[in-house]
């Protein structure tokens, strides 16, 4: 599975789309990358948002 996410300023996912879909996992996707925390990136030393592609892999148990 694919997302886009959106990264704020303060590090915290602020946005995520869905680029390539497992309908089934899509929410749990969704919700588990929506609380990943980053470090904040610096253009000339000014925290700016930044998108970037995540993938996303599930495991069976």
């Amino acid at each position: 599975m694919i997302l886009e996410a959106t990264i704020g300023p303060t590090g915290a996912v602020t946005d995520v789309i869905v680029l390539r879909s497992v309908p089934l996992l899509d929410e749990a996707a969704v919700d588990a990358v929506r609380q990943w925390q980053y470090t904040p990136t610096l253009l000339n030393g000014v925290p700016v948002p930044v998108i970037m592609t995540v993938t996303v892999n599930f495991s069976l148990r």
